[in-house]
């Protein structure tokens, strides 16, 4: 890494420096500020000074440089520690937390974006959806957040006032999942109250548009506001809780010696409309408190000038805390992991970051500065506890040769502030708790009588004001300095007490404003059950410091240091008394000490085995040494690193990162060998597997298909068991269906089952009805789909001019003439015979009768005893055609094309009988048999006869 930036930048890492003094440290950390080498390493800490201007460090090349690289293998960033940070929570599962720390003005909020940023880059290469969206309302929390939360103050243009700590969750395959948000100790006074040159919270310059600024990051805010999930109905309540506020400060009392008024009636009007409110009520809890008496009793007391102002500012101050917190658990309901079952997703890891308010000292210091300081007093007791105090212990505990360094350990500071019953809150708690009438004074005066001891506390009596400071010592500078803070006493009690009239909390509760009702809960109780006194505002934030310390303890911690080099803002100008005091406090010249000093890295020897063993010959892939401690030493040795490292009773101490960098190369180079080959055998038991799988796969499909096949037979002999006894010889039974093997077999078994139905019918038929049988099966197979009624459903008389009743008035002298005319023609059988209607050429029509025997074809003139017209022979007839209407026109097409052109007509015995159906199936069964002809049909004879029988034969044996 010194490699990698010039001399002329300085040391790049802290732990370099020639000698570690205080001022070769500010040098250094002068020489690279005025370079523009913001970053600056100690070992794995990184040192950040605000530039107070913008820089082109942060782009995608940036992050592309960073990505996935060792720390030491590029120049110290912001990136480095944050990619440090996710590659430690990948590699091994471990959640890890970023502390940023530092004055009020130092950068602690950009570097929090920054490392945002970062991470959300590196994330969900595959671009999916749903990551993407928790990433980007990660992101856009920030924005919301910082509106709500930030001021300008006379330090710094985007303070954060208030301490937020994010957990960002990830699944196994690092890609983030949603997360948490911890808000720590709104600065909710600035409300009502700023210092001289200072503004309130964003969000109301936001609400007026004071600014171009102001106006963009109003859009800014309203963009992440609908990104996050907000409803409209939702972000109108929070601008109308934002307008109640502000109409707040409008109002104003006076009295007239007995009773106290409202000055300004409009903005009682306009709070209770932009609540939902009533105005009577909201004037009611301005101007009175309701109590309960010792018996139980109610009664309403009337508000001072003076109580009246606190109560308004008290009830401003709530509104605004409440809607912060609100809008913090709002964003927590989309954020947080849900539907998370670590069985079927893998470990659940977080990487936690800090982005809390930094040490400030200001002229008038008060209960705020206080919670602030002392909350920076805990982060940096942790930092001594975990970089300090237990790394030297370590050294000690396995037996690692060591020169102790000294170090100021904080903790008597962190009791003389928590300590139980001798702490300065356990003192403010007793003096909140205490009948009566309990001035700050009076506070101070038990703080000297109990502290006034202690080598820490000094108490001060200025003019105009008590103050007090809690001594915090240095070598680098003489004491009461501007090291320590003079904190005036002057309204600590009622900012520790933090009381809010419960008349607005049952006003607001109240509320037909749904949010606002929300974030109200206490205000269901009547004022007889609110009996059991809160915790002050000092142990609430006490409390929830220390268990935030708690949660940062149990992760690897990275730290970022961050450091304001002026009180003006100013990209060129390093305050060396400035930056000196942040060093001596940030215990940075210990830091540099303790790493330069000890060793960089140190892994239990089981880990480190399991990590690097693949990269020594005698280690992989298991040693067979008498110990993990004698398997690391051969790794050590092979790769020559034995005077960069000591052995300690359980772990490994490696000195330069270097050293770790270069073995992390060699494991990083193995891997896609190691993967290939474990891919190889893999692959391979898959194979086998697989193989394995499918041959018992096979082999249940041929057993399962030889069960089907024989359970269709089965089912089909079951089914069909009893088809002979059966009127319908089985034509209702419903066929099984068949598997995909047997589908062949299945239709052909079908086509049989009904031939030997058509045989079963056929075989009960008289032979004398055959010839009407075979006659209209001939004339389905011609006419089926061409005729709806062609005469199937009756008998069929064929002879109709020798039937009597169709022909009572001419039968007995055309048997006459049939007689002569077979004795003449020697034909067999009349065919067909009936009146018929015919066309000539001249479009006249006579009455005729069609004779239709099995040699010839006759046109007989009926009025002339049935006198022959024309015979044509019946082999000349090549095909015969009809309508498809119910019309009795036929056509008999003959070799001499000499067609025969009639209308057949009905006689007595259905006077609107259908014979066309008739004519043709008689025809047709005569070619059929006499000359073998195979009339063109859908279906063969059995088959056809299977289809109609059931419907003719009933006509058949009737007749």
């Amino acid at each position: 890494m010194a490699e990698l930036e010039g001399f002329e930048f300085g040391k790049s890492d802290f732990v370099l420096l020639d000698e570690v003094t205080m001022e070769q440290f500010l040098e250094n950390l002068k020489l690279r500020f005025e370079k523009g080498r913001i970053y600056t390493f100690i070992g794995e800490v990184v040192v950040s000074v605000n530039p107070y201007r913008q820089m082109d460090v942060y782009g995608k090349d940036a992050i592309d440089a960073y990505r996935g690289r060792e720390l030491y293998e590029n120049p110290p960033h912001l990136y480095a520690v944050a990619d440090a940070a996710y590659k430690a929570m990948k590699r091994r599962a471990k959640d890890t937390c970023i502390v940023i720390s530092g004055e009020s003005g130092a950068g602690k909020t950009e570097a929090s974006k920054y490392i945002m940023q970062y991470i959300a880059a590196i994330t969900n290469p595959s671009q999916r959806a749903e990551v993407e969206s928790v990433k980007n309302v990660l992101l856009k929390s920030n924005c919301v957040l910082e509106a709500f939360g930030n001021a300008k103050t006379n330090r710094n243009d985007n303070s954060s006032r208030f301490g937020k700590y994010m957990d960002i969750n990830f699944n196994f395959n690092g890609d983030p999942t949603g997360g948490h948000i911890n808000n720590y100790l709104l600065e909710k006074s600035r409300v009502v109250q700023q210092q001289e040159g200072e503004r309130n919270f964003h969000s109301f310059y936001q609400v007026r548009l004071s600014s171009s600024d102001d106006r963009s990051c109003h859009r800014a805010v309203m963009g992440a506001l609908k990104v996050i999930g907000f409803s409209e109905e939702e972000v109108s309540s929070v601008y109308k809780i934002l307008s109640t506020i502000l109409h707040l400060g409008n109002l104003h009392f006076e009295t007239d010696g007995e009773s106290v008024q409202v000055v300004g009636g409009d903005s009682v009007r306009h709070i209770s409309e932009l609540t939902d409110t009533e105005p009577e009520s909201v004037n009611k809890a301005l101007l009175y408190r309701t109590v309960a008496t010792g018996g139980g009793e109610v009664i309403e007391k009337g508000h001072s000038e003076q109580e009246a102002s606190y109560g308004r500012d008290a009830f401003a101050k709530a509104l605004y805390e409440r809607l912060f917190a609100w809008i913090v658990g709002r964003i927590n309901s989309v954020i947080e992991v849900k539907n998370y079952n670590p069985a079927l997703h893998g470990k659940n890891t977080v990487i936690g970051v800090l982005d809390i308010y930094g040490f400030e000292i200001f002229d008038n210091n008060s209960f705020e500065q206080f919670c602030i300081n002392y909350c920076n007093e805990k982060l940096q007791q942790l930092f001594i506890e975990l970089i300090l105090r237990q790394e030297q212990e370590e050294y000690h505990r396995e037996g690692i040769t060591w020169q102790h360094i000294d170090y100021f350990n904080n903790q008597i500071i962190v009791d003389l502030v928590e300590q139980p019953h001798k702490g300065i809150i356990s003192i403010l708690d007793e003096a909140c708790l205490t009948a009566g009438k309990v001035t700050d004074t009076v506070c101070l005066d038990s703080m000297n009588h109990k502290l006034g001891q202690h080598p820490h506390y000094t108490s001060l009596r200025l003019p105009l004001v008590s103050t007090w400071r809690a001594v915090r010592p240095s070598k680098e500078m003489p004491p009461h300095t501007i090291t320590d803070p003079l904190y005036s006493v002057e309204g600590f009690l009622d900012k520790n007490k933090d009381p809010l009239f419960q008349d607005f909390k049952r006003l607001m509760y109240n509320s037909s404003d749904p949010v606002l009702k929300e974030m109200w809960p206490d205000g269901q109780l009547s004022i007889t059950e609110v009996t059991k006194r809160p915790l002050t505002a000092a142990t609430l934030f006490k409390n929830s410091i220390i268990a935030l310390v708690d949660k940062l303890a149990c992760k690897e911690p990275y730290y970022v240091r961050c450091i304001k080099p002026n009180e003006v803002k100013s990209p060129m100008l390093f305050d060396d008394a400035r930056c000196r005091h942040q060093v001596a406090y940030l215990g940075l010249l210990e830091n540099v000490r303790v790493r330069r000093a000890g060793f960089a890295y140190r892994q239990p020897y089981e880990r480190f085995l399991q990590r690097y063993k693949m990269t020594c010959e005698y280690t992989w892939p298991n040693h067979l040494m008498s110990s993990d401690r004698e398997a690391v030493e051969a790794i050590v040795v092979q790769h020559g690193f034995e005077g960069d490292v000591a052995y300690g009773h359980t772990k490994l101490f490696v000195r330069t990162p270097r050293s770790l960098f270069t073995l992390e190369q060699e494991r990083a180079a193995l891997i896609p060998i190691l993967v290939l080959f474990l891919q190889k055998v893999w692959r391979g038991a898959l194979a086998r597997m697989r193989c394995r799988q499918m041959r018992a796969i096979y082999k249940v499909m041929g057993c399962y298909k030889r069960y089907k096949v024989k359970a269709h037979f089965w089912e089909v002999e079951r089914r069909f068991a009893s088809v002979r006894n059966m009127t319908d010889y089985g034509k209702s039974v419903e066929w099984p269906t068949p598997p995909a093997a047997l589908m062949q077999f299945h239709k052909i078994t079908q086509h049989l089952h009904r031939r030997w139905r058509a045989r079963q019918i056929v075989k009960n038929i008289p032979p004398s009805d055959m010839a009407e049988v075979r006659a209209k099966v001939a004339a389905l197979g011609a006419l089926s789909g061409e005729r709806l009624d062609w005469g199937f459903n009756r008998a069929w008389e064929r002879d109709y001019l020798a039937n009597a009743r169709d022909c009572p008035l001419t039968s007995s002298n055309f048997v006459r003439i049939t007689k002569e005319l077979k004795n003449k023609d020697q034909y067999s059988q009349v065919l067909f015979s009936g009146f018929v209607r015919m066309l000539n050429w001249f479009n006249n029509t006579k009455d005729r009768a069609l004779l239709i025997t099995d040699k010839h074809i006759y046109r007989l003139e009926p009025k002339k005893h049935f006198k022959v017209q024309k015979r044509i022979p019946i082999e000349t007839v090549t095909s015969l055609s009809v309508s498809s209407g119910t019309d009795q026109m036929v056509v008999l097409h003959t070799v001499s094309q000499e067609d025969v052109l009639v209308y057949l007509q009905s006689g007595q015995l259905g006077p609107k009988q259908d014979r066309v159906g008739e004519l043709v199936g008689t025809l047709c069964d005569h070619f059929t048999r006499s000359h073998c002809v195979i009339i063109t049909s859908r279906y063969g004879f059995l088959t056809i006869l299977s289809e109609i029988l059931s419907s003719i034969l009933t006509i058949c044996m009737g007749h």
